[in-house]
């Protein structure tokens, strides 16, 4: 058996053990991977300039920027650990209680997933992110970052291994980094060891992930996400959804990437202008309706009425986010009701598809997926959940028999 075979053949033994660890010692791992990532704050900077430095004439700026870690990504990487601590712990939760019948009763009860595998690319304080969500919901975790952060990961790495190993009551092999890309081609055939998949990256990322495995993979290919102005929209909201949506971050996955205007819009000239004085790129007729920019430039269409809006957002969006701006309380039911994606937005920018800001205190990543978690993925969407029946004797004979009926009471959870 290889080496990595065996870490992970621990590894899930391990995360066997996580889900009966009591709430408060999770919160003290948290507070001390918090505690560790303040105090050592330089040694981490010293690292991300080698990184930096190694990576400046190799990679784009928009994976440059993402590469970098200032002291607003450090306090927001101890922020959302903290923040962790206070969130209910989703672990153990009655979902549902139910009598069959007298002294047979069945819980739905909360439970992790198992073990993680989160494969992502340029951002180091990712790996802070989910090793707090993981302890938190009480799953084992293998972590894979990109090449051009070596260096940050492994001190971040280390860091958050020394605040486990400190914690004498949490197992201390329920992380694990790999480093080579030939592991990302070993970790995808480990079905046996690892229950799902999490790619942070880019779409060849995702789709190299998604073609090459039987596990599964939660994400999302491309984020193409759009917003819609309808006639009746307030010209200044409009201008500030836009802009912000598109320039507060343009290579994050929830930037807006097409604009489509209802052609009753009265102030459309208006509003372009505004766009392009905000330094977006305007294009009326794109190579593609389904391109994801990651940059300054934004698609734009005018189109006849929302019934056409809906149908171009289903055809051509990837089920990320969408907005609509209007006055018209029908037209936000009809939006909301009818566009096919994980966040559907009213008056508000698509920039706020994300797990810190939805009070999930971080996130895994998004999630388009139509099965089991949808949207930012926190603390929630790392739980499964298993059936307890607790009986007194019974056997499904007497049932079928008519010797004995089902009650089917619901009780209080």
């Amino acid at each position: 058996m290889d080496n990595l075979t065996e870490q992970l053949k621990t590894l899930k033994q391990t995360s066997k053990k996580l889900a009966t660890i009591p709430t408060e010692i999770k919160n003290q791992v948290l507070t001390n991977i918090a505690l560790k990532i303040e105090q050592n704050k330089k040694l981490i900077t010293d690292a991300n300039t080698v990184d930096l430095e190694n990576a400046k004439n190799n990679v784009t700026p928009a994976v440059y920027n993402r590469l970098k870690l200032d002291d607003n990504k450090l306090s927001s990487m101890v922020e959302g650990l903290k923040d962790l601590v206070k969130l209910e712990d989703p672990i153990n939760k009655t979902l549902l209680a139910r009598e069959l019948d007298t002294d047979l009763k069945l819980y739905k009860v909360s439970c992790p997933i198992g073990v993680l595998a989160v494969i992502f690319e340029a951002r180091p304080d990712v790996i802070t992110q989910v090793a707090g969500l993981a302890v938190k919901s009480s799953n084992a975790l293998v972590l894979k970052g990109g090449k051009e952060v070596l260096n940050t990961n492994n001190i971040i790495f280390e860091l958050i291994q020394k605040a486990i190993n400190e914690v004498e009551q949490y197992p201390n092999n329920s992380i694990l980094q790999v480093h080579s890309h030939e592991e990302i081609s070993n970790l995808l055939k480990m079905n046996n060891y690892i229950d799902l998949i999490i790619p942070r990256g880019g779409n060849n990322l995702v789709n190299y992930i998604q073609k090459n495995t039987t596990i599964p993979v939660l994400g999302h290919a491309s984020g193409v996400c759009h917003i819609y102005i309808d006639e009746t929209a307030n010209l200044k909201m409009a201008k500030d959804i836009v802009i912000d949506s598109k320039m507060q971050y343009p290579t994050a996955c929830n930037s807006v990437e097409t604009l489509l205007i209802d052609e009753k819009f009265p102030y459309k000239d208006d509003l372009i202008n505004a766009l392009k004085d905000a330094n977006i790129q305007i294009i009326e007729n794109p190579e593609s309706w389904s391109l994801e920019y990651s940059s300054n430039i934004l698609s734009v269409k005018t189109v006849a009425n929302i019934d056409e809006a809906i149908l171009h957002i289903n055809t051509y969006g990837s089920g990320h986010t969408e907005s609509i701006v209007t006055d018209k309380t029908e037209n936000v039911t009809k939006f909301m009701n009818e566009v096919d994606s994980a966040g559907v937005y009213h008056n508000a920018s698509t920039r706020f598809a994300d797990g810190y800001r939805y009070g999930f205190g971080a996130e895994v990543g998004i999630s388009t997926n139509k099965i089991h978690a949808r949207g930012p993925v926190g603390l929630e969407g790392l739980t499964i959940y298993k059936y307890k029946l607790y009986g007194n004797g019974q056997i499904v004979k007497d049932y079928v028999d008519g010797l004995k009926q089902f009650t089917h009471i619901d009780l209080t959870k």
